[in-house]
């Protein structure tokens, strides 16, 4: 009882320390990535970290699999470094005696990850797509910095901003240049504000009290224009349908659907489950290390199974939309090879048999 409870806890434990360092990596990752959207001016700056808790659950049902995975493997390799499974055989206690505290962590992981996959992984794929379509949606200037120059997505316009007033929106020492009928020209005003037309739904960006300044380039004559008001309409902005991909779609629309591509989606959801059981029977197989064997061969041994393993699936999922029914068997098949070896694995291992009839060692005459 205490080595199971033990187990469990080093395990759960371990996990959190590399879902830790995995996140960290991946945070890292995609915070560059938009960091640099916002600097071009696609995103604003108080929409970086939202977008980004909302990746993080996105990726969640694939990234459990794998740390639950990698803990199983340090926890045991531990163990077996430090002699405990060791102590475990000759008290006659096998690795089967440890099966129970697995299933237990098969079954809270397969809980999790099979909401993560079926229920809130979706949910945060459509907030990111309803996210990304609003700001796709919103005025370029939206995306403006104080102190920073910033070029429209079109190429067409430049906007610049002294500072921004959070509490009525408005903005103060406004600079933009762009064209207007074929004319360029740059308007300074010491005031802005957007403004919404209801009926139509396009967006205006009124600037007040300013000047514009009209004129081709090297050419000696301009045309100044004072004003109290100037309207400047932005792109065209009417509400659109937001269309979210199939990731992002709900369990119960992609079984109603039945297409070839929503039965795609379904499957590589389930096998996002399928896969955590049979890692973890791989863990407690490959975890155990003879005391002078080399324990980094038995990580690399692991790491191979599990890209093989996830990229088979893949690959069988991936051809489903071609042939559903010999993709479903092949997909079928590929998770019973594997579950079937992992099992193998584990006898060999519980009774110290080689894995191989031909690797016994030859007995020594006298």
């Amino acid at each position: 009882m205490i080595l199971r409870r033990a187990l469990a806890r080093e395990v759960l434990s371990t996990s959190f320390a590399v879902t830790a360092v995995i996140f960290c990596i991946f945070i890292v990752v995609r915070v560059l990535g938009f960091l640099r959207q916002a600097a071009e001016g696609v995103i604003p700056v108080d929409s970086i970290f939202v977008l980004l808790f909302l990746k993080v659950i996105a990726y969640m049902d694939v990234i459990l699999p794998l740390m639950m995975f990698v803990a199983m493997l340090l926890v045991l390799g531990r163990w077996s470094r430090e002699n405990e499974l060791t102590i475990m055989a000759a008290s006659g206690l096998g690795l089967s005696h440890l099966l129970r505290p697995v299933v237990f962590l098969i079954l809270v992981g397969a809980l999790i990850v099979g909401s993560f996959s079926m229920v809130v992984g979706p949910m945060a794929v459509r907030s990111v797509g309803a996210i990304e379509h609003e700001l796709k949606s919103r005025t370029d200037i939206v995306g403006v910095s104080p102190g920073v120059f910033m070029e429209t997505q079109a190429g067409r316009a430049v906007y610049f901003v002294e500072q921004l007033n959070k509490e009525n929106g408005r903005y103060e020492g406004v600079f933009a240049w762009g064209s207007d009928a074929g004319r360029e020209g740059v308007v300074l005003a010491q005031s802005a504000h957007r403004h919404t037309d209801p009926e139509k739904g396009q967006v205006f960006l009124v600037l007040e009290n300013g000047v514009r300044y009209e004129g081709a380039p090297g050419d000696s004559v301009y045309r100044v224009i004072n004003f109290e008001r100037y309207t400047l309409r932005d792109r065209n902005t009417m509400a659109t349908p937001v269309k979210f991909p199939l990731h992002g779609w709900k369990t119960t629309r992609l079984w109603r659907s039945g297409g070839p591509h929503e039965r795609k989606e379904i499957a590589w959801r389930v096998s996002k489950i399928m896969v955590l059981p049979v890692l973890m029977m791989f863990a407690l197989g490959l975890g155990r290390v003879q005391p002078r064997s080399n324990r980094y061969v038995s990580m690399f041994s692991a790491l191979i199974v599990y890209f093989v393993y996830t990229n088979l699936v893949t690959m069988a999922c991936a051809r489903i939309p071609n042939g559903s029914a010999s993709a479903i068997a092949l997909l079928v098949l590929v998770h019973l090879g594997f579950a079937v070896g992992a099992a193998y694995l584990l006898w060999c291992r519980s009774h110290d048999k080689p894995l191989w009839s031909w690797a016994r060692p030859r007995e020594r005459t006298a």
